[in-house]
This record gives C-alpha cells, sequence and structure tokens, in this order.
C-alpha cells in the first residue's frame, strides 16, 4: 500500500494542496512504497511568510536556549536512530551499517552546533580611541532553506539545518522527492527537543519549489548538494535574486597509489570508497591512478576483493552493497560501462553479469582498467559502482592528470613515504585530501567543500564556514560622552 508523504508546516504534517505527486520506491524491491506532494510555488511563498515569523521570534531566544534544545535534539537524533536508519535504507536502499554511519555523521555536525555560546562569540575593543569601545557581533539572515540530494537524505540536511538553526535563522528543507521520508521524522525530532514550531519546515517538491525558493525575496540564503549542472543553475538563479548561495557540486574523486604504498591496505580502502553506498556519493573514489608498476598489482588486488562482495537488499545482514537509487539510474550506470568497453577501456570485472537479485535496481561492480582521460568513464560523474583504473608512469604524471580535471572535490594518496604524501597535499588542486585515508570527509569542526566546478560560492559548507555562511557580521562603536564636554566637529573620524 502506497503512503502519502506530505510537508511538515508550522508543527504539523500538512497535505499539499497543489494537486501534483511524485511515486516513491523501495530500490531494493523496485516496487512503489510511497506518494510525495509536490509543492507548487504558491505554497512555497505562503511557508516563506510562515517561516519569516518564526525567524522573527527565534532570533530572540538566548543562545543559552538554543543550545539546549541542540542538546536535546542530539540525544533525540542517538536515540532514533535505528527508526532513521531503517527510513534511508527503505528509501534509498543503502544498507543498514552504512545508513547507521549517515546518523552518526550527521550526529557530529548537530554536537558542533551545540556549541553556539561560543561559536556567535563577537570581539570587544575597549578604548579604541578616547572614550570609544569597539565590538563585533554576528546576526542570523533570517529565512535560509536548504535544498538536498538523494544520496544522503539525513546526513546533508544536518549539515545544513543544525548551524543555521543555531544561530537564530529558521530554516526550509527541501528534500530530494526520490527519498523524502526522513526529513519527517528530523521534523518531529525537532519538535520533541523544544524547538518552536515553524523554524523548521520540510516542503516537499521538485523544480517548481526549488525555482519558488531561489526567487522568493523573504529568503535569504540558499544551500546546495548536487551534481554540477544543477549547483551552477542554483547558484547563478539565487545570486542573481540577491541570495547568499553555496552550492556544491559533482565530483571525480582520484586516489593515486605510489609503487611504495601497502597493497593490501590500499586495496581495502578503494574497494570500500568505491562500491560504499553503490558508489552513490559525491566522495565516492571513482578513479584509481596507478603509478608504475603497481598497476598490476593493483588491479589484481582490487578485483580478488569484487567476488567476496554481497550485493543485495539494505536490510539484510551480510549484504556489502545495495542497489541505485532508480531503474532509470541503474541503466544510465550500465550505459557507461558499454561506452568504457567500446572506447577500449579493459573489462577486469562486469557488474553487469553479475548475480543479483532479479527485482530492484541492482548492478554489480565494476573495474576497468586502461582507462584515459577522453573516455566518457573518465570525464563524467558516474555515480555508480564503477571504477577505473587510470595507468601513469610518475607522480608527476598523476598529479597533472588530477589537476587538470575539471572537478576537485576529493582526492587520496597511498604510500608510506612522509615527504611524498607532504608534498601531494602542497601540490594537488582539491579541497579535501586524504593521506592513506579513501574518503576524507572532514570532521564536523572543520567545513567540507571542493574547489573548481565541484563548488559554486565562497564558502564551505557545515563547520566554521557554514556558520559564517547563516550569519551576517555588524561592527558598533560605542561612546558615552560626559555632556558638558559635547561639541561640534566637522572634521572626519579619527581614532586619537
Amino acid at each position: 500500500m502506497s503512503t502519502r508523504i506530505s510537508h511538515w508546516i508550522d508543527g504539523r504534517v500538512s497535505e499539499g494542496t497543489s494537486g501534483r505527486t511524485s511515486p516513491v520506491y523501495n530500490p531494493a524491491t523496485g516496487e512503489q512504497s510511497g506518494e510525495v506532494d509536490l509543492a507548487s510555488a504558491a505554497e512555497v511563498s505562503d511557508v516563506v511568510k510562515k517561516a519569516a515569523a518564526a525567524a522573527r521570534e527565534w532570533r530572540s531566544a538566548s543562545l543559552s536556549k538554543r543550545s539546549a534544545v541542540l542538546f536535546a535534539f542530539r540525544h533525540l537524533l542517538q536515540e532514533h536512530a535505528d527508526d532513521l536508519a531503517e527510513i534511508v535504507t527503505a528509501e534509498h536502499g543503502k544498507t543498514l551499517a552504512d545508513a547507521h554511519g549517515e546518523v552518526a555523521r550527521g550526529s557530529e555536525n548537530v554536537e558542533y552546533a551545540c556549541g553556539v555560546p561560543e561559536l556567535m562569540k563577537g570581539g570587544f575593543s575597549e578604548q579604541a580611541a578616547t572614550g570609544i569601545d569597539v565590538y563585533s557581533i554576528r546576526q542570523p539572515l533570517g529565512v535560509v532553506a536548504g535544498i538536498t540530494p538523494f544520496n544522503f537524505p539525513l546526513m546533508v540536511p544536518l549539515w545544513m539545518c543544525a548551524n543555521a538553526i543555531a544561530t537564530g535563522n529558521a530554516f526550509i528543507l527541501k528534500p530530494s522527492e526520490k527519498d523524502p521520508s526522513a526529513s519527517l521524522l528530523i521534523a518531529k525530532l525537532w519538535q520533541q527537543a523544544g524547538l518552536p514550531d515553524g523554524v523548521f519546515t520540510v516542503l516537499q517538491g521538485d523544480k517548481e519549489a526549488v525555482d519558488a525558493l531561489l526567487t522568493d525575496p523573504g529568503v535569504a540564503a540558499v544551500s546546495f548538494v548536487g551534481s554540477t549542472p544543477i549547483a551552477k543553475y542554483i547558484y547563478e538563479t539565487g545570486t542573481a535574486a540577491g541570495k547568499r548561495v553555496q552550492a556544491l557540486g559533482g565530483a571525480k574523486n582520484h586516489a593515486m597509489v605510489l609503487p611504495d604504498a601497502d597493497l593490501d591496505v590500499a586495496a581495502d580502502a578503494i574497494v570500500g570508497a568505491a562500491y560504499g553506498a553503490a558508489g552513490e556519493r559525491c566522495m565516492a573514489l571513482s578513479v584509481t591512478v596507478a603509478v608504475g608498476d603497481v598497476a598490476d598489482r593493483l588491479v589484481d588486488a582490487i578485483s580478488a576483493r569484487l567476488p567476496k562482495l554481497v550485493v543485495g537488499p539494505g536490510n539484510e545482514s551480510d549484504t556489502d552493497m545495495g542497489p541505485l537509487i532508480t531503474a532509470a539510474h541503474r541503466d544510465k550506470v550500465a550505459g557507461y560501462i558499454d561506452a568504457g568497453a567500446s572506447a577500449g577501456a579493459k573489462v577486469v570485472v562486469d557488474g553487469r553479469e553479475a548475480d543479483v537479485p532479479e527485482c530492484g535496481f541492482f548492478l554489480g561492480t565494476t573495474l576497468l582498467d586502461g582507462v584515459t582521460p577522453e573516455m566518457s568513464v573518465y570525464t563524467d560523474e558516474i555515480f555508480g559502482p564503477v571504477l577505473g583504473v587510470v595507468r601513469v608512469d610518475t607522480y608527476e604524471e598523476g598529479l597533472e592528470l588530477i589537476n587538470a580535471n575539471r572537478y576537485a572535490n576529493g582526492t587520496a594518496i597511498f604510500t608510506r613515504d612522509g615527504g611524498a604524501a607532504r608534498q601531494f597535499q602542497f601540490d594537488v588542486e582539491v579541497g579535501m585530501v586524504g593521506i592513506n585515508v579513501p574518503i576524507p570527509v572532514p570532521v564536523a569542526y572543520y567545513s567540507f567543500g571542493g574547489w573548481k566546478a565541484s563548488l559554486f560560492g565562497d564558502t564551505h559548507m557545515y563547520g566554521p564556514e557554514g556558520v559564517n555562511f547563516y550569519t551576517r557580521g555588524k561592527v558598533v562603536t560605542s561612546r558615552w560622552p560626559d555632556p558638558s564636554t559635547s561639541s561640534v566637529d566637522l572634521g572626519f573620524p579619527r581614532t586619537r
């Protein structure tokens, strides 16, 4: 039976009025599990007005009050971790273990935001000039929105909303229409934590809702994570409407393996990073750059591990990798394997021929060797369980390859040479770097984001840059003079 999935407005589930809906599927079975409402532009406008009223009240709440709500929310996330993970697995398809990891990493961002009294602390200079004090403060923007992707229906919303709410804003979440249910449980937990109604809103929708949020004058800022073409559109449309926008785009993450690397360590790490969540991660390793004579041994080590991976429903305990999000996406990824083979890449392990469940949107793991930079399997973000191996002769050649790529989200190097690793972190033109770490997602008290076509905007997400994104600075110059000393002075103010 299909479930109606609606909005969360003013502290309650609110059915849509647009008359438009979109189907939601269980990727492990291929069956439709729900029907999600799609908001109209008129519904967006109404929600923004309600959020603005809530924001005016919430920004007046003390930092201690906000921190208490954040602590309570973090506790509830941990208490309901199983429920949240089950929802993510049912609608996205990732394994329960992977979904629990998503809950944990999202909770870390909430934990960081619990320190809002420290994060919002300004500076003070006494006697900057005679009888004059100067101090700085940070204030919330008002109503802010987050547009989040299907691949992390829980973690990415928490990346955004924790800092936004902690700093005194009202937050409108537009989750992916492919797996929208986790957003409603997040909303209920915010309410149970004591967050006033209207400060956190869930607005289900598609492009119509997105465009309305990008152009509504009541929305001050928009955060987005998704593909590069959409990120570019989000950034250009939002900034043209006068908004502050951070839009994280696609990726083609490379792992360079030097000849001195521990092959078992490297192969284990690469397999986990390339095929976890069926490759549907913006930080997935999709290219391995094998330097010199390590290539044959590395390909053998990776290919030896792939038959041991169990592909199946994410809620089964022995499953290592679940399905892709839709049948259309599975077929698109399979098409890239066809294209790679036609272009001359060697299909070492073929996911199209894997033993996978007949029902659902499954595709096995694929390993391509002899990939070259002009092939579509190299140039495009595939977003599936396909790993390409590019062979180079030297470190310098591998570095040039990575730096020439239009994406610059994440990268990694595997080596036992500390000097080589340090040189790599200095040379590589990528936003997030791992040294013997395959998925270098920063901890919550740093910030997440890439360079070049992987980021549109000036700030990265969450952490200190997230706090700055959702606030604006104000500097106050204060004087309390003795009235008897007051006089008219037409000179330009100067310190003395």
